[in-house]
């Protein structure tokens, strides 16, 4: 017996150039997309970093890495990447030397404190956006690290719908909703509070990156939240039924 996975209505949060190979990857299998953004990314305009002043850089998310310019040609440069999706994009950008943790910031400290390759003294710069809920940089610096953040990238809140995706998600009433930080997760739930949608997502499956962020959705209410990595959305959807 051939098992079929259920066609489901999925909604997508991320920003369209974050999400477009995940989306196209769902409508082949048979899924109803529905793209939600939560957060709009712009760009910091920072100067270009001067790359062979650093020894590592560090980057939570791939934001960072696509809104980052150097001065230099040193893509040999160790980087420690929050997961696997930031790392892709890190060698998509031409980084050779790149490591990631499973999805979280703490993992993310820990494997910097544990590497072996880093070396007392070495220069680490931390590249982020201005939004951010862990003092990566602080945290390492009270490690003995030698740490300088540069925020290369803005992110607001997106809390308003238009009339096509209101009616798409009162037609297609979401199966499972992705999230992927915890401001996302404000927005998405003022979202469905600003437009009366909360009768339409009863049922849904809140996938969450991190457990902070399912706090956040329990304590809103809602009563289906789960904990994935990213990079095994199709791998969660297998497990629901």
């Amino acid at each position: 017996m051939i098992y079929q996975q259920k066609k489901m209505n999925i909604i997508l949060t991320r920003p369209l150039n974050d999400t477009e190979n995940l989306m196209q990857e769902l409508f082949n299998l048979g899924h109803k997309i529905m793209h939600i953004p939560t957060l709009k990314i712009s760009n910091a305009n920072l100067k270009p970093l001067q790359i062979q002043n650093y020894n590592a850089l560090i980057f939570t998310s791939s934001n960072a890495v696509k809104n980052l310019k150097i001065e230099g040609d040193k893509k040999d440069i160790k980087c420690f990447c929050v997961g696997s999706i930031t790392e892709k994009i890190a060698r998509m950008n031409g980084f050779t030397k790149t490591i990631s943790a499973s999805g979280n910031v703490n993992a993310l400290k820990n494997l910097i404190i544990n590497s072996k390759e880093i070396k007392e003294n070495d220069n680490l710069a931390y590249i982020c956006g201005d939004q951010i809920a862990y003092e990566l940089d602080e945290e390492l610096k009270k490690e003995g690290f030698k740490v300088r953040k540069f925020i290369n990238y803005f992110s607001e809140k997106i809390t308003s719908l238009n009339d096509a995706n209101i009616n798409l998600i009162k037609k297609y009433p979401p199966n499972v909703i992705f999230v992927y930080s915890l401001r996302s997760a404000e927005s998405f739930n003022s979202i469905v509070a600003n437009y009366s949608l909360a009768p339409m997502m009863t049922q849904s499956v809140v996938m969450c990156i991190s457990k902070k962020i399912a706090d956040f959705f329990n304590k809103a209410g809602w009563k289906n939240n789960k904990v994935f990595n990213p990079g095994n959305e199709i791998i969660e959807l297998e497990k629901i039924k």
